[in-house]
């Protein structure tokens, strides 16, 4: 009892339940800009979580992330970038630099999010919901690297990991989304 009661008092603390956590859209961060966003305002959409870095030799790949979410976005498809600095800190820069990075090499226009951990004793509460067994044991496990990506179907359900190799432009990865979006 007194173990179920300090996960409890933790996760209150933490502004959670991880028992009445069902989808990522209950889950709350803070975007490149500062401000709070509910990822709540995604529900109905098929969402691509992805940790970026911009020092990374799969960088590159914002350019498939973009070209990806600028074919299906008018169709109920987003990306969140999710930039950490957990690998052979890969993503030094403050919120305004990875913002610029970005925009000015990649024309990212899809939705970037403040910097977190993605990895470790102090990964975000997202990240804890995506690694862990008991979201789904099937895409479970500790980010190996930059740009994993996790992709949700509209009830905000886990439906594909991919690995930091799989570009975002892959026939695997365009398949998934397309199938999540019922095309």
């Amino acid at each position: 009892m007194r173990k179920f009661g300090l996960v409890l008092l933790l996760c209150v603390a933490a502004g959670m339940s991880w028992a009445a956590t069902k989808s990522i859209y209950d889950f709350t961060m803070r975007s490149i800009d500062g401000e709070q966003v509910s990822l709540g305002k995604f529900k109905g959409k098929v969402v691509l979580v992805v940790n970026v870095a911009s020092k990374c030799g799969f960088t590159p790949q914002y350019s498939g992330l973009e070209s990806l979410y600028e074919k299906y976005k008018d169709k109920g498809f987003v990306i969140v970038g999710v930039p950490a600095n957990n690998f052979m800190q890969q993503e030094p820069g403050t919120d305004a630099e990875i913002k610029k990075f970005c925009t000015n090499k990649y024309n990212v226009s899809f939705p970037m999010m403040s910097k977190v951990s993605v990895l470790g004793d102090d990964k975000t509460p997202l990240y804890q919901y995506l690694t862990s067994k008991d979201t789904d044991p099937e895409f479970a496990g500790d980010i190996k690297w930059n740009f994993t990506k996790f992709l949700f179907d509209r009830n905000g359900k886990p439906v594909a990991r991919f690995e930091p190799e799989v570009k975002p432009d892959s026939p695997e990865v365009e398949q998934a989304v397309q199938s999540a979006l019922g095309q």
